[in-house]
């Protein structure tokens, strides 16, 4: 489809407010030379001159068309501020005269064009009525500026009260920020030749819908399906099944729920045409629902409803359950192999990813043996994907042996290799293995480099690379690389140059940033600009307990125990919940849970008598607790009892008790835990390595700690 000029928009809106506005009403002949001066003078561009003499003529001060004008010119030459001082002035001379559709349209125009879109959105939804023309500024506003969310949202909405116009279509599909930089060749060809059509039946509205959604444009096939729908248009499986991944490609993150509520509607609708027999489609949906956050039992429910299962309904309930229940992903590729199935390299893939979540590497070991005996052990997708679970069950010399013994390796294998020292705090092999990349790093590269400088304190070596990746690599910073570098400033202590760093970003903090910043806060105890970041936090994640829980720490950390417990006020009235301290061990193809207090094990007495005894020997070493990390004013004793019943202490505990059943070689203790260890645990663990004789690791929310001989692999710097 040819892409709509800037002017070809303009003209079509003003050509079209004119039709209802053709002239001045109750004009005169003087009355229409005024405004005619007015025109001209903003068609050539003159527009202080054009409003210096509106302002000075109150003849014009009333003229609806006189206002529309301006607004247009401003609109058209970017003119923001002096827009607004008009929009002010209008509602100065008429307080109690509620503006026309014609001149309010013209304005949301002015304000969308010249980017400030929450005041268009705000003039948007003050209005009483509304045309297509009001629904087409306020899209083309969002599709102009990159906002492609709001663009869809809006265009969806804006079927509900009354059919899209040619303009409004164009907007969607020509002026979105995906479509400028995917809509090519092809593409554009397709879009042509059906607009151009007269008759469209099934077969090419299901075609397009199927070539946005294979363009990667998501919005657009969903958009052209709305389209389909409100012009009463009979739609079939082949045509949901489109939609259903479009909906997983343009919802993710914070609109996930749109999208979620979405797919809930399509799966009505499937139901009621009696589609759901279709197994294409019921994979379509255990999809969708588990891309877009929805819950893993209504997947599985789907998955069992349906009678005929091919590999690939088996593959998608796997890749449901992989990230978010790893252990039912296995139990699920076990009795698909027992039905006859044979899995191909992407079942594998999903497979070998759920085994990343589990606390030692058997289980990809197993894995890895059925790929070896399936034919694909130079599979390049897989044995990146293997490099990526061994490592994050602890065992980087797993990694590098898969990585070393690679016939061909492209960009994702050395970027998981790089992402596996920097998680086991081995910067120095990290920035070696850089050194000899002979592929084109890309971003995830650079992101693995500055998290492997964070892990290790190396600053210098973190600026340099951060200050080089676009000039030498092309890579231009994004919000993960300013994360990182914030990183790497808050842990060195250079918490004011991290707050300049974020004062200077081109793009806005996302909460990745205000969290990095906040936990150096906290490691330093820098009170005032923790409660920036940590407001922050709140704002953007109002959900999220980290804000809350961080600030609170600082404060007991410090002593002000009344601030603290106002924080938790204010948490508990938001209806905030922490999350729990969680560690987990894996006892004879068991993986056992383990909450701080311990308190619901069925073995809670024995683990907390062996827990007691062997904290009495570690204080015989020089164990003394870190009792300033208690987060109230309690006595000294009850602090005590509370660090010493933290979960990662527990599952240490637990696994001595089982040691003749531990399934860790070489008398590892593995163990994996859900938030950052604290110092206290990691003084713990670094005096039981020694006094028990054994290697202790702890992967915890950011990284591993290999603990051995009184001593970790993070060297203190975590």
């Amino acid at each position: 489809m040819p892409r709509p000029t800037t002017g070809g928009w303009y003209l079509f809106l003003r050509s079209f407010c004119s039709s209802i506005h053709p002239q001045l009403p109750n004009s005169t002949p003087e009355a229409t030379d005024l405004f005619n001066k007015v025109r001209v003078l903003s068609t050539r561009g003159n527009i202080k001159e054009a409003l210096s003499f509106f302002y000075s003529t109150p003849q014009l001060n009333q003229s609806q068309q006189t206002y529309a004008t301006l607004f247009h010119a401003c609109a058209r030459h970017g003119n923001l501020k002096q827009g607004q001082y008009l929009h002010q002035h209008m509602i100065s001379k008429n307080p109690k005269n509620p503006q026309d559709l014609f001149v309010t349209n013209h304005l949301i125009n002015m304000y969308a064009k010249c980017g400030d879109l929450d005041c268009a959105r705000q003039v948007f939804d003050e209005m009483g009525r509304r045309n297509v023309v009001s629904w087409t500024a306020l899209i083309s506003g969002y599709a102009q500026h990159g906002r492609s969310y709001e663009c869809f949202s809006l265009f969806s909405d804006m079927l509900v009260d009354c059919y899209p116009n040619e303009f409004a279509f164009a907007s969607v599909i020509t002026y979105s920020k995906s479509c400028e930089d995917n809509f090519v060749g092809d593409g554009s060809e397709a879009c042509r030749v059906f607009e151009s059509m007269e008759f469209r039946n099934l077969v090419s509205w299901n075609s397009m819908i199927a070539a946005f959604q294979h363009w990667k444009l998501g919005g657009l096939a969903i958009g052209i399906f709305c389209q389909m729908h409100s012009g009463g248009v009979e739609f079939d499986g082949a045509t949901l099944v489109s939609v259903l991944s479009s909906l997983s490609e343009s919802y993710d993150g914070d609109n996930a729920d749109v999208g979620l509520k979405g797919c809930f509607q399509l799966h009505c609708v499937s139901i009621k045409r009696g589609f759901m027999l279709k197994i294409e489609l019921a994979t379509a949906l255990v999809k969708a629902y588990s891309d877009l956050g929805g819950k893993v039992s209504d997947c599985y429910r789907l998955f069992m409803e349906t009678s005929s299962r091919d590999l690939f309904l088996w593959t998608g309930i796997i890749t449901a359950f992989a990230d978010r229940e790893p252990e039912e992903a296995l139990v699920l590729f076990r009795q698909m192999y027992r039905e006859g199935l044979a899995p191909d390299w992407c079942t594998f893939s999903i497979v070998l990813k759920a085994c990343a979540g589990f606390v030692t590497e058997r289980h990809a070991l197993a894995v890895y043996s059925q790929v070896v005996k399936a034919g694909f052990e130079d599979d390049r997708v897989l044995a990146n994907t293997l490099i990526h679970a061994y490592a994050r069950c602890g065992s980087i010399s797993f990694s590098k042996q898969v990585f070393d013994k690679m016939r061909s390796r492209d960009v994702v294998s050395w970027n998981s290799m790089i992402k596996a020292y920097a998680l086991h705090g081995q910067a120095k092999e990290a920035l070696h293995l850089f050194s000899e990349m002979n592929v084109r790093p890309d971003s995830a590269t650079m992101v693995a480099l500055l998290s492997a400088c964070s892990h290790a304190g190396l600053v210098e070596e973190g600026i340099n690379i951060f200050d080089s990746m676009s000039m030498n690599h092309g890579v231009s910073p994004q919000l993960d690389h300013y994360a990182c570098m914030v990183d790497i400033l808050g842990r060195a202590g250079l918490l004011l140059e991290a707050g300049e760093l974020i004062s200077r970003m081109p793009m806005k903090p996302d909460s990745v940033v205000w969290s990095a910043l906040l936990s150096s806060c906290r490691k330093y105890g820098e009170t005032q600009l923790a409660k920036l970041a940590a407001d922050k936090l709140k704002e953007l994640e109002p959900g999220n307990s980290l804000g809350y829980v961080q600030i609170s720490n600082i404060y007991c950390s410090g002593g002000s125990y009344n601030e603290a417990g106002l924080i938790r006020d204010e948490m508990n009235g938001s209806r905030v919940r922490k999350e729990p301290g969680l560690s987990w061990i894996e006892i004879e193809n068991r993986v056992h849970e383990f909450a701080s207090g311990g308190r619901r094990h069925p073995q809670r007495e024995a683990i907390y008598a062996k827990l007691y005894s062997l904290i009495g020997q570690l204080k015989g070493v020089g164990y003394v607790p870190e009792t300033s990390l208690a987060l109230q004013d309690i006595e000294e004793e009850h602090k005590q009892e509370q660090l010493y019943l933290h979960s990662e202490k527990l599952a240490l505990v637990f696994a001595l008790m089982s040691e003749g059943s531990l399934r860790c070689g070489g008398g590892v203790i593995r163990i994996v835990k859900n938030i950052r260890i604290c110092v206290d645990c990691h003084n713990f663990m670094k005096l039981a390595s020694d006094l028990l004789q054994k290697e202790i690791v702890v992967r915890d929310s950011n990284r591993f700690h290999h603990f051995k001989n009184r001593t970790c692999s993070c060297n203190d710097y975590w």
